[in-house]
């Protein structure tokens, strides 16, 4: 009698680690940072720790179709958490260092985490208090170096790996043959409009998918390097970390620290490099004013040297190089040393994503011959809709739709998306997903347009502020928590394309006359009081406790008048108007942002 032939496995992430490992495993998988530089792990002994942490789950009681979660900055074990959950049949819920306590109680027992992966003490110190509200978490896992800490639910990492050594290989083997394409691989936890996070459910054949899509477009090799700093709760970095590295065996460096990122990009310098907006606009800072001190000769061979790149970016956006001797000389003296200055002296691809960005700072990088490429997308979408493509490119749109994808614009503006990248809908959350998912076309919230097979991103139809850094917040949840105060009458949080959050406060006409009677302060004094000022800043202070440090308020500013009706920033039923309320305040709201 013929044995019968064993599962072939679906293209998933999880085998196409696998077969890195087969075909390469002395390559560098990654890299972390030791006292006497850069320590490589080859692919060989990278999927062994997958495969291990995999057993181990096992060990744990972990089910096909149970999550993990994971909390904690960018690190080796971050990555082996989720692959291994992946190879054990389950999904994965990564979660943000800065969330609050409550909102990581929140993401751990919405994903029913059974297992949830934390950096240290200081992130336990979250779970912690939360305990008894997470009826379905079991185990609680410290990454490597993590002080030790004392309590029943609470394993090292060593530990937790020790859980493993009675599960034999086949009990992975035959999990990671029996997932299906359409099996949940990953939950993405991201802020809606109002209330609290969604997760939104990626599929195994989602993120292969995407993962395969990047690549081509990019035409990433076994070559590339990256650096992993921006939160892996975030499915871009998940992209770039994890599946684009699994699907062409490209190297990852872990970075030390946020704090870190400028030295170790400078050490790496990698050929591929993500980076938000924030990133970019900080590089803009640092070399506009080392280029402002040039005299002279130097001035002038500056300036010069941008003309030269201008002119590049033209030919290179049309998939042509450039050549020349200007380029070349301006190349030479200016361009090759620039950039390896900044960390980017191997770089071929350059992204931007996560959250709009200004045209100038693309314009300003072009000129000294360093492409960012902006991608547009969301988590709903595995990470891109459209992206500007090293060979196509056109600085101020987001690029042409991914290849594979369908973009169309609704008759309202709305940005539709259809593709094998759309998300099977919200974890938990039916009525959502039918708000989001219609006909199979996902509705992005977001206005733009198509032209020239380009598109551009023209407005939002949501309220979603998105920082300068790539976070969603949800202003009318801070709004609510500023109006607490009896004091205050109205809020507008305001932060679309800033690096912090600020908000315009209004007085309650009552309230203020009574509060300023008692202290001898006419009314009219009252928006630059600094007893106002004071007892504001309290109730602030006292209110971004609840909330993740990209949600506090940092400044705001007392504005001399009420909102009205009559000048176009209330509606008929009372609701502010944005967009009015930006334009009649625009000097207070950049003097808010003045240093």
């Amino acid at each position: 009698m013929l044995e019968p032939e064993p599962a072939v496995p679906a293209d998933t992430i999880i085998s196409r680690l696998f077969e890195q490992a087969r075909k390469r495993p002395t390559a560098p998988a990654y890299y972390i940072r030791h006292a006497s530089g850069w320590r490589p792990t080859n692919f060989q002994d990278y999927v062994g720790e997958v495969k291990q942490a995999a057993r181990a789950l096992v060990g744990l009681g972990f089910e096909p179709g149970d999550n993990v979660g994971v909390l904690g900055f960018n690190r080796p074990e971050w990555t082996t958490m989720v692959l291994a959950g992946q190879a054990a049949g389950g999904a994965a819920a990564g979660i943000y260092t800065t969330c609050s306590a409550s909102e990581v109680q929140y993401v751990v027992d919405h994903a029913q985490a059974v297992v949830v992966l934390v950096e240290d003490e200081s992130q336990w110190a979250k779970l912690l208090p939360e305990l008894d509200r997470l009826p379905a978490l079991r185990h609680v896992v410290l990454m490597k170096g993590a002080k030790p800490v004392i309590h029943e639910r609470v394993l090292s990492w060593e530990q937790f790996l020790a859980k493993g050594d009675a599960v034999p290989d086949k009990v992975i083997e035959d999990r990671v043959a029996a997932i299906e394409p359409d099996q949940l691989a990953t939950l993405i936890y991201t802020s809606g409009t109002t209330g609290p996070p969604k997760g939104v459910m990626l599929s195994h054949h989602n993120i292969a998918w995407t993962a395969k899509v990047a690549v081509d477009m990019i035409a990433s090799t076994e070559h590339d390097t990256a650096l992993s700093y921006l939160p892996l709760a975030h499915i871009a970095e998940q992209t770039f970390t994890i599946y684009v590295p699994a699907t062409t065996g490209a190297s990852i460096y872990y970075a030390e620290s946020l704090e870190k990122v400028p030295d170790n990009l400078k050490e790496v310098q990698p050929s591929v490099f993500f980076g938000v907006p924030r990133i970019w606009e900080k590089f803009h800072a640092g070399i506009s004013a080392k280029l402002s001190q040039a005299t002279g000769i130097k001035a002038k061979l500056v300036a010069w040297a941008m003309q030269q790149g201008e002119q590049a970016v033209q030919l290179r956006s049309n998939g042509r190089k450039p050549t020349g001797l200007g380029y070349a000389i301006a190349n030479a003296l200016i361009f090759s040393k620039l950039k390896p200055a900044i960390g980017l002296g191997n770089a071929r691809v350059c992204v931007s994503g996560a959250a709009p960005i200004g045209r100038e700072v693309l314009e300003f990088f072009a000129k000294l011959d360093i492409i960012v490429l902006e991608v547009y997308g969301q988590s709903e979408d595995s990470g891109p809709t459209s992206f500007n493509q090293p060979q196509r490119f056109r600085l101020g749109s987001v690029g042409p739709p991914v290849p594979g994808v369908d973009v169309k614009i609704a008759d309202d503006g709305e940005i539709l998306v259809r593709g094998p990248n759309v998300f099977l809908g919200y974890y938990n959350d039916e009525a959502a997903t039918a708000e989001t998912l219609v006909d199979g076309w996902l509705h992005s919230g977001d206005l733009g347009e198509l032209r020239d097979g380009f598109l551009y991103i023209t407005g939002r139809k949501k309220e979603i502020i998105i920082t300068a850094g790539g976070k969603n917040v949800a202003p009318k949840n801070l709004e609510a928590a500023l109006k607490h105060h009896p004091l205050i009458n109205e809020a507008v949080v305001i932060g679309d394309r800033r690096k912090y959050l600020t908000a315009l406060l209004t007085l309650d006409p009552d309230q203020a006359l009574a509060w300023a009677k008692q202290r001898g302060i006419s009314v009219a004094e009252l928006p630059t009081s600094d007893e106002l000022h004071a007892e504001l800043q309290a109730h602030i202070d006292q209110m971004n406790k609840e909330f993740a440090r990209v949600e506090q308020i940092k400044k705001f500013t007392v504005l001399p008048r009420n909102l009205t009706q009559e000048d176009g920033e209330l509606t008929p039923t009372l609701k502010v108007k944005r967009k009015q309320v930006h334009e009649h305040f625009a000097a207070q709201i950049e003097a808010m942002y003045a240093d």
